[in-house]
């Protein structure tokens, strides 16, 4: 068990030195700091706690001492196994273990639980950034650089700000770095913790005059750093490229990291589908029916001869080059495909005679249904149709319904 910021090093989760021997000591000490007799349930004993701890904490003007005497009878009454041992040989037998050093956050005992577990410094904020990434550069893989501007610990203070004899403890916050604020809420309890704005958080002040010259007692410098990103072959889109602790340096933390996410870029010809690439190529109806080939400039620079030889092709065919496609991602020998979608150009404003229509026929054969005049039939032409009156029909229909359907809405609030 622990209180935030007071370390009980040297406990041994309460087990009985070896060969003790059990004798009267004072035992009535913490009970009478809880105010609880000694029968008292461990229910009862954090009960006593938060009531005694709101009562003397430093923050709502209470004594520091007494907290900290709350605070260590707390440790011991709570904890079964220590219990016993205090019952059995007093506060002597505990061997001095417990040194309460500070009282910042009573939410650990509140509503948490376990041992203290020794806090390293704190993580710094990573910096992140969009890398853009051309499918060439996917395809082939590249080396980027980027320049970034960070914080460096200062050379001359040594992240100080000035001479470490000259800093004087923040009054505003005690020297925590932080000002807690605690409520209560009927049964609840709520607490507040923010940074103190005295002293920016560090717990300590020192005068404009002591300041280092270097960096003007903030500790660290702004300095420009080269860093190299490497782009890997096949490497997905929205991929995230780590430096670890590149990120700004701060006294007492550890910096974070410097993240580059890959930010693929649009290209004229390729469209990228996981490791495929997907392109459209049109043909006339002539290709389309007797073959085709075409050249391709790929993304390594390779100038292919793409053919297809006397194969009929039909509107809309997808045909694939296999391993054309990307490399793929940390496997850079082996390769997705590439797959070509055919459009057809039919020949517009053309039309035929009778004798190429036979021609045609011969070679297209096909089954004329035959159409039967039963004396109701009607001939119909059909005509050329302008796609931007059908669209704007289709946005004049679209508002109309709209309007209608707001119209409703209010009609049924007023029922």
């Amino acid at each position: 068990m622990f209180f935030s910021g007071f370390p009980f090093d040297g406990m041994d989760s309460g087990a009985m030195p070896p060969h003790r021997k059990k004798k009267a000591g004072n035992n009535d000490k913490f009970y009478n700091i809880l105010e609880l007799s000694k029968d008292c349930t461990t229910a009862d004993v954090k009960k006593a706690y938060k009531r005694l701890a709101i009562k003397h904490h430093p923050d709502k003007g209470g004594d520091p001492e007494k907290f900290k005497e709350v605070s260590r009878a707390y440790e011991v009454l709570s904890d079964p196994e220590k219990r016993k041992v205090y019952d059995d040989f007093g506060e002597e037998g505990l061997d001095g273990s417990f040194a309460p050093s500070d009282a910042t956050d009573i939410f650990d005992l509140f509503f948490g639980g376990g041992g203290r577990k020794p806090r390293g410094k704190k993580k710094g904020e990573d910096i992140v950034s969009q890398i853009k990434v051309t499918l060439e550069q996917i395809y082939n893989g590249a080396m980027k650089k980027l320049a970034i501007n960070k914080d460096t610990i200062c050379e001359t203070c040594q992240g100080h700000g000035g001479p470490k004899d000259l800093f004087e403890t923040c009054r505003g916050c005690n020297g925590q770095g932080v000002k807690i604020q605690i409520r209560q809420m009927g049964p609840m309890i709520q607490q507040t913790q923010s940074v103190c704005p005295e002293c920016g958080g560090q717990g300590q002040m020192i005068s404009d005059t002591n300041k280092c010259k270097s960096c003007y007692g903030r500790g660290v410098k702004k300095v420009k750093k080269i860093l190299e990103v490497p782009i890997e072959k096949g490497v997905p889109n929205q991929y995230k490229i780590t430096f670890n602790g590149e990120a700004d340096q701060r006294p007492n933390e550890v910096p974070g990291d410097v993240i580059f996410i890959v930010e693929q870029q649009d290209h004229d010809l390729f469209k990228r589908s996981g490791n495929d690439l997907l392109i459209t190529h049109e043909i006339s109806l002539y290709e389309a029916l007797t073959g085709f080939e075409f050249t391709l400039d790929h993304l390594d620079g390779r100038n292919l001869l793409i053919k297809n030889e006397g194969e009929v092709v039909c509107p809309g065919e997808i045909k694939v080059l296999k391993d054309e496609g990307l490399p793929q991602f940390k496997t850079p020998f082996s390769y997705g495909n590439l797959y070509i979608t055919l459009k057809v150009k039919f020949p517009v404003g053309r039309s035929f005679n009778d004798d190429e229509k036979k021609v045609l026929l011969k070679l297209f054969p096909y089954d004329k249904k035959e159409i039967r005049d039963t004396g109701s039939l009607q001939t119909c032409v059909v005509q050329d149709a302008d796609m931007r009156e059908l669209n704007a029909r289709s946005e004049r229909h679209r508002a109309d319904h709209d309007e209608e359907h707001e119209g409703n809405k209010v009609q049924c609030k007023q029922q």
